[in-house]
């Protein structure tokens, strides 16, 4: 059993906990993830690993709450144990020998992006970060990014906070107005990902992305996270879940995360995250 230290609510639909495993918070590190299970009748699901404490034996997540896993997660209180929490899985962040770098994070895929940030800054990389929001009530981790980079630019859609529009207009900006990176890496919605790639590919600057396809067991067994990078099938659990922007076939990406799309509607699940992303593609 895994007991939960500490709880901390972002934003109406966003949680924060720190999780005591002392073996995860050994050897995780930037671009890695846990699978959890509340209780034995729990599904398995991936969390990115958002941060460790190795004195305090702990490990950060940060979720969403989207279906009954993640909301029973979020229904634990400090103090309150979990079933399992494995890992560290899938491949370390390789970020080393940059000296200018972009992280992008659209949405909860922030979160995803945080780790990366911080783990470049301490690398004495120079950090731009771009996240992007629905709108002002919804930003999270805003303090956080701030100690974590040397510019930070929130971008939401409607406008209410930061800059209007999407993180993609802010990079396009920065590029045309010829800011030089070696390194962008990009995290959130699938369309997101896509767009900036193709800002980034005319100019040839290394590009990283995190998948998220549908994911079971975590150890490439199941064949559910199946991806197509550069013509070839990999694994994100074990292969990824960082690859290259450039090689990933995104329009696979998106077919195959929706494949219980139909399910999903009839449960009356609409996840605003999709909502945001079809709309983010339109636009692109």
């Amino acid at each position: 059993m895994y007991k939960i230290t500490n709880k901390q609510q972002l934003n109406s639909n966003v949680v924060r906990m720190s999780v005591e495993a002392p073996l995860v918070a050994n050897k995780g590190k930037a671009g890695q993830f846990i699978i959890f299970r509340v209780d034995e009748f729990g599904e398995r699901i991936p969390l990115t690993i958002a941060g460790t404490d190795k004195e305090k034996g702990t490990v950060d997540i940060i979720f969403q709450i989207v279906g009954k896993g993640t909301r029973l997660l979020a229904e634990k209180e400090e103090g309150e144990e979990i079933l399992d929490f494995v890992g560290p899985l899938g491949k370390p962040s390789k970020l080393e020998g940059y000296k200018k770098a972009c992280v992008i994070g659209g949405g909860v895929g922030t979160a995803i992006a945080y780790p990366s940030a911080v783990a470049l800054h301490e690398l004495g990389t120079e950090v731009d970060v771009i996240v992007g929001f629905r709108n002002k009530d919804i930003v999270i981790l805003e303090e956080e990014f701030k100690s974590a980079s040397d510019n930070l630019y929130v971008m939401t859609d409607d406008g209410s906070y930061g800059e209007h529009g999407f993180v993609t207009k802010k990079l396009e900006d920065l590029l045309e107005a010829g800011v030089d990176y070696d390194l962008v890496i990009a995290i959130g919605p699938v369309p997101m990902m896509k767009a900036v790639v193709a800002l980034t590919k005319p100019k040839n600057i290394k590009t990283l992305v995190s998948l998220n396809p549908i994911m079971v067991d975590g150890t490439g067994m199941c064949g559910g996270c199946r991806v197509l990078i550069n013509g070839e099938s990999k694994f994100a659990c074990v292969d990824g879940p960082e690859f290259d922007g450039f090689e990933v076939d995104f329009d696979d990406l998106t077919r195959r995360n929706r494949s219980y799309f139909e399910e999903e509607q009839e449960r009356d699940h609409a996840c605003r995250m999709q909502l945001a992303a079809q709309k983010l593609s339109e636009k692109n």
